[in-house]
């Protein structure tokens, strides 16, 4: 186990695909006898999901908002051979090694804005949250938030990071906002904004932030078509994240100007 506590665990039974989703996430028991949802390396966006959906993950768990237990999920060829649906064959075959498991949350409800429970506190952070880490996942249209034990749950950040998709131009993502803020299923419950942004900055720091890019697995980092090598595109999360940071006032005003 690492400093931010995440495990490895082995894939033992591939029990469903979640077909929800576009890129096929699974439900799978793993050899701690949990059950999991297992984000493949071998999906859509690939290995950059997988990074986005750590890196998401983990800071929304630093500034004390409620994340499943994220673990990575080691996947052996054996499940391909065994699968007589073709695309998830493909999907298989193409993500033995190490990807990502969510633990699952049995009996969790959708988060349905009309009905469903959200404080204005957590639903400030959730908003910044997202415009730090450029979500443009967490609509109305698809929520990707949980009610679990009359509290709200977090999932499903792999959008995120999309700088990440064209590492040439980068840098100029830094002193970017989140127009597409205007749009967060939370914002309408978000008045705690200014409040939220001083609890954000008192419980993430350059350490916490590199403390958790640290945490990517090398092979994520590794693209044949990429000039960048891993220890650059580490740095690079790492300045975005202390970018969005140094700029979390001008989130929060751009977030209450949207409303």
């Amino acid at each position: 186990m690492n400093e931010i506590g995440i495990r490895t665990v082995d894939v033992v039974q591939y029990m469903k695909p979640l077909r929800e989703g576009g890129s096929l996430p699974a439900i799978v028991k793993a050899d701690d006898d949990f059950i999991y949802v297992l984000k493949f390396r071998g999906a859509g966006q690939g290995k950059k999901a997988l990074i986005a959906e750590l890196i998401g993950g983990e800071l929304a768990r630093a500034i004390g908002l409620k994340v499943p237990e994220l673990v990575f999920m080691n996947l052996d060829a054996s499940f391909s051979k065994t699968e007589p649906d073709e695309e998830i064959q493909d999907l298989l075959k193409f993500s033995v090694g190490l990807n990502l498991g969510l633990h699952f949350l049995s009996g969790a409800i959708t988060y349905d804005p009309l009905v469903s429970i959200a404080d204005s506190m957590t639903a400030s952070k959730v908003v910044l949250l997202d415009s730090m880490i450029t979500n443009i996942d967490r609509t109305a249209k698809n929520t990707n938030l949980l009610n679990w034990n009359r509290e709200l749950w977090l999932i499903d950040h792999g959008a995120s990071f999309y700088f990440h998709h064209n590492w040439k131009n980068w840098e100029t993502h830094l002193a970017r906002t989140f127009p597409a803020i205007k749009d967060h299923v939370l914002l309408e419950r978000a008045n705690h904004l200014t409040e939220a942004a001083k609890e954000i900055q008192n419980l993430i720091d350059p350490n916490k932030i590199k403390e958790i890019v640290t945490q990517i697995p090398e092979d994520w980092l590794i693209e044949a078509s990429n000039a960048l090598t891993p220890d650059e595109m580490r740095a690079a999360y790492i300045d975005f994240m202390n970018a969005k940071l140094s700029k979390i006032e001008s989130l929060a005003k751009e977030a209450e100007d949207a409303k």
